[in-house]
């Protein structure tokens, strides 16, 4: 920066400015400058002399004083400057340019000049004047609700003490008329204010007064085209995502005017000629016409120009995959109407990471620096002649892979989820697919995993990669409530998703439990008025460190009581202890691919009955065994937040078989079936004496003993849930469910535990003993159970079900401190006894509005608002609405 003008003088009292400010400082500083030289040449024109711009002469500094209204000690400034006394600088020169510019770039100072005060041979005495930039002392805000006020402060960093510069000023001025015109607000108004504070502190202070005039929001009332020939204007305006007109169709759709998003419905709305193929189509002019304070109308002229066709279409500079090859993935034949967006996905599909695209087929290969364009080469008669020139350039191998920001998570739990090696043939694949393993783990903010890549050489054909993550709280404190089974269900869990066992007996380990080896540990107690239970569970994801095998373990102990019909109380006399343990394995599979799970397990569970009798136990003094085998296949490639999937599936299929003890314990089931079924009919005949009838009821208990000494059942289970992004992060989620529970000898019979229970929140109790809560909003907790030949309840549970679920998905934030979104539902389901009796179509329907919020220490909460459009069993009139609030639960 060349100094603007040095006055030479032999008067060697009068000071000489010897800086040019840089272009950031304010206009009232220029102004300055420029008063301050016309004074100097006016005064002392006879002694003045130019100085050569271009030749500037080299002084000492001799000393360096410092003058103004600044509450900063001279030593202070002086050094901020990086002038030093001694030091060798040219006057004019780029020195005392770059101190003008340390000062301003301080954010502490304004009305920055330096000057020449003398000179004395070559040594020259410099002089800086300044004064402080004033603070910010009061903030008043108007035109905003006081909740708003907090964030807005926080965001433009308003906060009592800031340095209040023009560039402030200005930047949340704009920040605020940006944000208001986002919210449909355009013609939002904010103006500013300051006012200088005059008291005994010496500090330069100001206050300010914010004004916030966001005005009406303002709608679309109209979207007029004209020019359009060939495409109806309700398809262009359909195209129009973000940008729609108010009318009846559009009642859940916004109207607001976002210029942002009108603008980029714009490049929507050509695109819409595009894939019909009017390439030339154009928008002439679009015109925003403000109607009153509320609405304004946009009119939007077209363009057509012709239609064309797809003609030859060659592959040029292709050595590695073929014509035919290529043309599998462009999927483009001579003939079709020209679709530019479509040609331009199918090369280069921005919108998707794993696209089958021929982008992705070259770097899902090694070919990191290929290039892929496509050219017209001709264009006559309507018919597009096409180029797809290919430059392939060198297999691309990884060179150095590492990982940054892990402070918590061991280097070995992430490394082995890479799927990236050094000297591995480079794969955008592979890369996305790391990523989205990262993200499974549940240690780090999902929406900051990067992949920086590093020191490409094209040349030699390698690149590093490094991983870039960010630590979330992985351990959870779990608070669930709901209603069920009953009465209120409470549960308080500790749950540690990043332990490290080997470190449980170093102390130094604990802040506060030792972490960072990716092992999970539980705690949990649940409890209500008739039901306790408390669980202990551990899972290793990599059984000795090399393979992706998950060992787990769990031991649970519960306690159940009877419901007192006369005191409405548990009955403490009545009770029904289960204790469990359970030892799985699950590993991860190659085929079909790497996304399949094959788990197993091995459960035991004693069930304890003292004076428990109810329609399913007609022995109420006595214990049952269960000890069963389960195997499961699944297959989860869901998107990289485990929270809030945008993609993928899951599908899951397992079977749960007990010991066919039938086959080989020597009892003869048939005839205890016959005996039991001649004692229910002596305890069903009302003529019988009550003697009798008992004797009849007690041998039946002696036969169910019997019967369910060793529990003998086999359980079959199939879910499936599928994520697709509509629009940007609109995610529609279909899913269904399927359960049955049947028995190797239907003389043995169905057992009476293992059993479904729908309806509700899915937050029931009692799911120790093996059965299971199906959660179907809309509808009273566990009340569509199976009807008897009454079409009352059975309150046993059904062997059976089927439900059907469709939500519509959308984020308010995905931040890792907290991820919130709402959804809205639609969901039927079904449940029965036996396959005789079994429709799946015969549903229990609802619909409702919900809202989840995940905390990183307490895990997921909810809140749904249900409309069950039918009867619960036993009951005549709809469900109607009902509320189902979860803590630490997902749908």
């Amino acid at each position: 920066m060349r100094p603007l003008l040095i006055i030479k003088k032999e008067n060697e009292d009068l000071g000489k400015q010897v800086n040019k400010l840089t272009k950031q400082l304010p206009l009232r500083t220029y102004l300055s400058l420029t008063l301050t030289l016309l004074l100097t040449v006016v005064c002392h024109n006879t002694n003045a002399q130019e100085l050569n711009y271009n030749e500037g002469k080299t002084y000492t500094i001799g000393d360096i004083t410092v003058s103004g209204d600044t509450h900063f000690s001279a030593q202070t400034i002086v050094t901020y400057s990086g002038l030093r006394k001694g030091e060798e600088i040219l006057i004019p020169g780029e020195e005392i340019s770059k101190a003008i510019k340390k000062l301003w770039d301080s954010n502490l100072f304004n009305d920055i000049n330096i000057y020449l005060l003398k000179t004395e041979g070559n040594i020259a005495y410099l002089e800086i004047r300044l004064s402080d930039l004033p603070e910010l002392n009061e903030l008043k805000i108007n035109g905003i609700k006081k909740s708003k006020k907090e964030k807005l402060i926080e965001e433009n960093k308003l906060e009592k003490g800031v340095k209040v510069t023009e560039n402030l000023i200005t930047t949340t001025k704009n920040y605020l008329i940006n944000k208001y015109k986002k919210d449909g607000f355009y013609n939002a108004k904010v103006y500013i204010n300051t006012i200088e504070v005059n008291d005994s502190i010496e500090k330069s202070r100001v206050n300010m007064v914010l004004n916030i005039d966001k005005g009406k929001k303002v709608k679309v009332k109209d979207i007029i085209i004209t020019g359009n020939d060939s495409i109806k204007s309700r398809k262009l305006r359909r195209a129009m995502k973000n940008t729609k007109q108010k009318s009846i169709k559009n009642l859940f759709k916004r109207s607001k005017y976002i210029e942002a998003d009108y603008k980029e419905d714009l490049t929507s709305f050509v695109d819409k000629y595009k894939e019909n193929g009017y390439r030339d189509a154009r928008i002439i002019s679009d015109t925003l016409i403000v109607n009153n304070k509320k609405n304004v109308t946009l009119k939007i002229d077209v363009e057509e120009g012709t239609k064309y066709k797809f003609g030859d279409i060659k592959f040029i500079g292709n050595t590695v995959y073929s014509d035919k090859v290529l043309n599998s993935i462009l999927r483009i034949e001579k003939g079709d109407t020209y679709n530019g967006v479509l040609l331009d996905r199918r090369i280069a599909d921005n919108t998707k990471p794993d696209a089958d695209d021929i982008t992705n087929l070259y770097q899902n290969s090694g070919y990191l620096f290929s290039t892929i364009n496509p050219v017209e080469v001709n264009a006559e008669g309507n018919v597009i002649d096409m180029e797809i020139r290919i430059s392939e350039g060198k297999p691309v191998y990884f060179n150095n892979i590492s990982v940054t920001g892990n402070d918590v998570t061991n280097d070995n739990v992430i490394y082995r989820e890479l799927y990236t090696r050094p000297g591995q043939l480079y794969s955008k694949s592979n890369v996305v697919r790391t990523i989205r393993q990262l993200s499974q783990l549940g240690f780090f903010d999902t929406e900051k995993i990067a992949t920086n890549f590093k020191n490409p050489n094209p040349n030699e054909g390698t690149i590093d990669l490094e991983y870039g993550l960010e630590e979330t709280g992985s351990s959870q404190v779990e608070l669930q409530g709901g209603y069920g089974g009953g009465g209120f269900i409470g549960t308080l869990g500790l749950s540690f998703n990043n332990f490290s066992l080997k470190n449980i007996f170093n102390p130094d380990a604990y802040h506060p439990v030792p972490r960072g080896d990716g092992q999970k540990l539980a705690l949990r107690l649940q409890a209500s008025r008739f039901y306790q239970t408390y669980s202990f569970s551990f899972t290793e994801p990599w059984l000795g460190g090399k393979k992706p095998v998950q060992f787990s373990t769990s031991l649970s102990h519960s306690r159940q009581f009877l419901y007192n019909s006369y005191t409405g109380e548990a009955d403490k006399d009545k009770r029904f202890n289960i204790t469990g343990i359970t030892l799985g394995l699950a590993k991860r599979l190659t085929i079909p691919d790497d996304y399949f799970t094959l788990s197993q397990a091995v459960s035991y569970q004693h069930y304890d009955l003292k004076n428990y009798n109810t329609g399913l136990f007609t022995f109420g003094d006595g214990y049952s065994n269960n000890l069963a085998y389960t195997i499961g296949i699944s297959r989860d490639n869901r998107g990289n937040d485990p929270v809030f999937p945008q993609r993928g599936s899951l599908f899951s299929l397992t079977a749960k078989l007990s010991v066919p003890y039938s086959l080989f314990n020597n009892v003869d089931y048939e005839a205890l079936k016959n005996e039991r079924d001649e004692k229910q009919a002596v305890v069903n005949d009302a003529n019988e004496t009550t003697t009798v009838r008992n004797s009849a009821a007690d041998r039946i208990a002696e036969i169910d003993q019997e019967r369910f000494k060793w529990l003998e059942f086999y359980k079959i289970k199939f879910k499936a849930e599928w994520y697709t992004e509509l629009a940007k992060k609109l995610v529609l989620r279909p899913s269904l469910e399927f359960g049955f529970l049947g028995a190797y000898n239907q003389d043995r019979g169905v057992i009476p535990f293992e059993r479904f229970f729908l309806g509700g929140d899915g937050l029931g109790g009692y799911n120790l003993d093996g059965r299971e809560t199906i959660a179907l909003r809309g509808y009273e907790n566990q009340s569509l159970q199976p009807a008897d030949e009454n079409g009352f309840s059975t309150q046993d549970g059904g062997t059976i079900y089927n439900k059907f679920s469709l939500e519509l998905r959308y984020p308010i934030t995905l931040k890792a401190t907290a991820k919130i979104y709402v959804l809205g539902f639609l969901e039927g389901g079904v449940s029965y006894n036996d396959f005789h009796d079994y429709n799946p179509f015969d549903l229990k329907r609802s619909a409702g509005l919900g809202l989840r919020i995940f905390m990183p220490a307490f895990g997921l909460l909810g809140i749904d608002f249900g409309h069950g459009f039918d009867p619960a069993t036993g009951q005549t009139s709809k469900s109607g609405w009902q509320t189902h609030f979860i803590i630490g639960q997902q749908f």
